[in-house]
């Protein structure tokens, strides 16, 4: 006698995704690393615009579950009256009592800072939109680091109304009198690459010095657009693809009838890509800029703080002190910090073993790489690796 084993019902399950972006592709593929994981679901993906009108099999939708960016109160009201349950991957926060998975917005603007004071900028900018929530949360978190500091932060938003052609070409001319109007070397946050391309345009007509003048920062890591770009468009790096793996966890453990707090669950960034637009050091004392180009350059050939002191003629005191007060940290901290960075980017992106990471970047052996990795990043190498690498 032959016994079939009666396979499990499949989910099914939609996703109000735009695939228009990277960053929403980016969600997209870390949803289908967990599904090819953990659940076979069946997938509903239709062709959708960023803050569309509710498409109108929505409220018709008789599915297992939803993972949605809810992006305006129209989306908002129709996901309401569903009955199944439902992930929101949204900045917007339009429906505060279901699960909420978003980048941490706050940790890429107080990033996008430190990138800048590496570089050693003193003058800072922000542009965004004031329409996101996303947007908002950047510029917030960035001009508190700058005010921290001690300095100042000039911001401008962009409120343009796509729908009206007049009012496209007026806010162009206020983003270039907004960019004229800016002080050099400067260090500017754009919310995000798109309106980063948009700077970099009105750059190039007016002749200001891309990074010389004014080093530009985008979000999202688009890589096509970022390559696009001239020059090349240095950009923070959320983490989408691990976004969307823990929006997909959520919805899973929801489908199985878990209870599931609709708290925000926050993805930290993975760090920046850094391309021409910021190969730049805005340092006004020549040793220290010696000294951190450097550090930059052979930060994983096992070099220490006394390696670094013979590059430049002052004692070591005087070096550090001088260090210290221009980069808000020590050169050793500065060596640790670059060596880790670089650590981070070989576990995300290479199957290099932890023994040949630790080698390629100047530590000791890897156990005192883990040890320093641990303190700096809050996980072990290998733990960092599976959470966050693209799979």
């Amino acid at each position: 006698m032959i016994c079939w084993k009666k396979m499990p019902k499949q989910k099914a399950v939609a996703l109000l995704i735009e695939t228009s972006n990277a960053y929403a592709r980016g969600l997209l593929g870390g949803i289908a690393s967990y599904i090819h994981e953990h659940e076979l679901w069946s997938i509903y993906l239709v062709e959708q615009e960023r803050g569309a009108a509710p498409p109108s099999w929505l409220n018709d939708w008789e599915g297992d579950g939803l993972i949605a960016r809810i992006e305006n109160e129209e989306i908002a009201s129709s996901v309401r009256n569903l009955k199944i349950p439902v992930v929101d991957v949204s900045a917007a926060r339009r429906i505060p009592n279901i699960p909420w998975v978003e980048t941490n917005d706050v940790a890429i603007g107080e990033l996008a800072y430190q990138h800048f004071r590496e570089r050693g900028f003193e003058n800072f900018a922000f542009c965004g939109e004031s329409r996101f929530n996303w947007s908002i949360l950047r510029r917030q978190a960035f001009e508190a680091r700058v005010m921290e500091d001690g300095f100042e932060c000039h911001s401008f938003n962009f409120n343009v109304d796509d729908r009206r052609p007049q009012s496209l070409k007026r806010e162009r001319e206020r983003l270039a009198e907004w960019v004229l109007s800016l002080q050099h070397p400067i260090g500017v946050l754009a919310c995000y690459d798109i309106m980063a391309q948009k700077i970099l345009d009105v750059c190039r007509l007016h002749g200001i010095k891309v990074p010389s003048e004014l080093a530009l920062l985008g979000v999202d890591n688009d890589e096509l657009l970022c390559d696009l770009c001239t020059p090349p468009l240095s950009s923070v790096v959320p983490a989408a693809h691990q976004t969307g793996r823990e929006a997909a966890s959520l919805l899973d453990a929801m489908m199985r009838g878990e209870e599931v707090h609709a708290e925000p669950h926050l993805i930290e960034p993975l760090g920046v890509a850094t391309r021409q637009s910021t190969d730049v050091l805005a340092i006004k004392d020549p040793e220290i800029a010696a000294a951190v180009r450097f550090i930059r350059d052979h930060c994983c050939d096992g070099i220490n703080v006394q390696d670094v002191v013979k590059k430049v003629p002052l004692s070591r005191r005087v070096f550090e002190s001088r260090f210290l007060a221009l980069m808000g940290r020590t050169p050793h901290q500065e060596i640790t910090r670059r060596r880790i960075e670089r650590v981070r980017y070989l576990l995300i992106e290479t199957d290099l073993t932890l023994v040949q990471i630790s080698r390629r970047t100047g530590f000791q052996n890897h156990e005192y790489m883990s040890v320093a990795f641990r303190r700096a990043m809050g996980h072990p190498p290998a733990t960092y690796r599976r959470k966050f690498r693209k799979i």
